[in-house]
């Protein structure tokens, strides 16, 4: 009999309150694990998205296309040069005396200080001890040309005149029946090259 009651009273005797308590503890974790999480809304939408692909027009005329066919993009030189040689050789010949020195002085002054220069643009006369003195003037403006030769023809003056009423005298130019004959057609006059009798020095 003792051994009985030994064995019975080593075990753990629970209260109800103890139960109660523990029965509560496993009931609470249990609604713990499964509370649902707040809803978050998704911005991502199923529209159907939509490309659109521009491109440049292709007939509008680039910057470079209207440049080059407005003006000539290059000058090209027809004729640059002075006065022709032999009329200071034939000044200074007759230099010698006093009734033509003033002559001989006006044509050493051409052969230093003057120069012509003709090309696909303009008319350029330069004159002056440095160049100083420069007259420009275009082939637009050219209303009529004609042409005098000096000594036997070798050489002449070209006297240009333009719209407006003001004259152009060249003197000396060499190779002067081409450089009037191409004034006027750059000019785009019509009207042959008027030229005068063969004149002095």
């Amino acid at each position: 009999m003792a051994s009985t009651s030994a064995t019975t009273s080593s075990a753990p005797i629970l209260s109800p309150a103890t139960t109660h308590t523990t029965h509560h503890s496993l009931q609470f974790s249990t609604k713990l694990s499964f509370t649902k999480l707040p809803f978050v809304p998704s911005y991502r939408t199923n529209r159907p998205h939509t490309k659109l692909h521009v491109s440049s027009p292709t007939n509008k005329p680039t910057a470079t296309t209207s440049k080059s066919t407005s003006t000539p993009t290059e000058e090209t030189i027809f004729f640059d040069g002075g006065a022709h040689y032999g009329d200071l050789v034939a000044n200074l010949l007759l230099g010698f005396t006093l009734l033509w020195l003033p002559l001989t002085l006006a044509a050493v002054s051409r052969a230093l200080f003057l120069r012509y220069r003709f090309t696909n643009l303009r008319v350029t006369v330069i004159s002056g001890l440095t160049g100083q003195d420069r007259s420009d003037f275009s082939y637009k403006v050219i209303k009529d040309v004609q042409v005098v030769p000096r000594f036997v023809g070798e050489w002449g003056d070209i006297v240009i005149t333009l719209k407006d009423g003001t004259k152009v005298d060249l003197r000396s130019v060499p190779k002067f029946r081409e450089i009037a004959q191409y004034c006027l057609s750059m000019a785009g006059e019509t009207a042959g090259l008027k030229e005068s009798k063969p004149k002095g020095f």
